[in-house]
């Protein structure tokens, strides 16, 4: 059997540079597009200025929105204890099965560590509502899949 923590751990590090990153990108992005907005401002006039404003302002309201959800995925990794060790799957669990490696925790895609896929994902999502409170040993069906939990951690 494998040490889990610090494999959990580096999956737990991996989701929270995935979310660092996107509050970074909406950061930099509502920063370029209040820019843009306030260039339109010095150096357009009428009809042209009103339309250049509000497209620039729409934009960095959507980028607003991404910083928004971004910040929501901080606050869930935050309730998260990546060194304790579950008998049943909730989030922070790590999820061997039949069908693939899951960590419970952010919806975050593929990490590969030492040549093993592993997929980051809510307990929000339609797998991890299914593999919820699951213990080693149980079947789910996922997908008209069946599901073998393998082991939980």
């Amino acid at each position: 059997m494998i040490d889990s923590a610090p494999l959990k751990q580096t999956l737990f590090d991996h989701c929270r540079q995935y979310v660092e990153q996107r509050i970074e990108t909406a950061k930099t992005a509502m920063e370029a597009a209040q820019s843009a907005a306030n260039e339109e401002s010095k150096s357009s006039a009428g009809d042209k200025y009103e339309t250049g404003r509000a497209m620039a302002q729409i934009e960095r309201d959507h980028h607003a929105q991404q910083l928004a959800e971004a910040r929501k995925l901080e606050q869930e990794l935050a309730r998260i204890d990546a060194g304790k060790i579950h008998s049943a799957v909730q989030p922070g669990s790590l999820v061997l099965t039949s069908q693939g490696n899951y960590f419970i925790a952010i919806s975050a895609g593929k990490i590969t560590v030492d040549r093993t896929d592993y997929f980051a994902v809510s307990a929000a999502s339609p797998i991890g509502v299914r593999l919820n409170h699951a213990k080693a040993g149980d079947e789910v069906v996922f997908n008209s899949k069946l599901i073998r939990i393998l082991a939980v951690r």
